[in-house]
């Protein structure tokens, strides 16, 4: 089993130019491994701006797909072992990419916030279903900051005003 990441004591990270988009070390150093991974046609991903309805899809399609055959699963498995986060890479843990490939269902339900470039291209190679997540921008920031505030996994968001701010030049994660 995989710890949840967001459990993980640890610094927060630096955000950085990454190929255009601001992005952070934990989605960027196991780059070469995302990028190979390898798809299957079944496999489903969940494609969300942070803090936009994630969870609350994952959730969703994993009752969808595997709530009437394995109804104990939503019980003993935790939805971010149920559903990988693609590209996490925290040291000392199972990276999401890992898991995604180690995932015993069919389908397999991936979530990523990469932005459309940054996919791996097996998933269009694939032509894998694709789930996309939007959620009203003034709803999403008040989310993302707060979440930004509580999150060791997040930049350091600094006050409203300033987060508002960057959230509008598309220098969050």
């Amino acid at each position: 089993m995989s710890q949840d990441p967001e459990k993980v004591n640890m610094p927060r990270p630096e955000l950085f130019d990454f190929h255009g988009v601001s992005m952070t070390r934990l989605f960027t150093d196991n780059w070469e491994e995302v990028q190979n991974f390898e798809a299957r046609p079944d496999d489903i991903l969940i494609a969300t701006y942070p803090k936009a309805g994630t969870t609350w899809v994952s959730y969703i399609l994993d009752l969808l797909y595997f709530g009437q055959t394995c109804p104990e699963r939503q019980t003993t498995i935790p939805i971010f072992e149920r559903v990988p986060f693609l590209e996490i890479f925290v040291p000392n843990l199972i990276s999401g990419k890992d898991q995604a490939e180690n995932l015993p269902t069919t389908p397999r339900l991936i979530k990523t916030h990469f932005p459309v470039q940054f996919v791996p291209k097996s998933f269009w190679e694939q032509n894998c279903k694709v789930v996309y997540v939007a959620r009203n921008a003034k709803d999403n920031m008040v989310s993302y900051f707060y979440f930004s505030c509580m999150s060791q996994l997040q930049p350091e968001p600094g006050d409203w005003s300033s987060f508002f701010q960057k959230f509008l030049e598309g220098n969050c994660m």
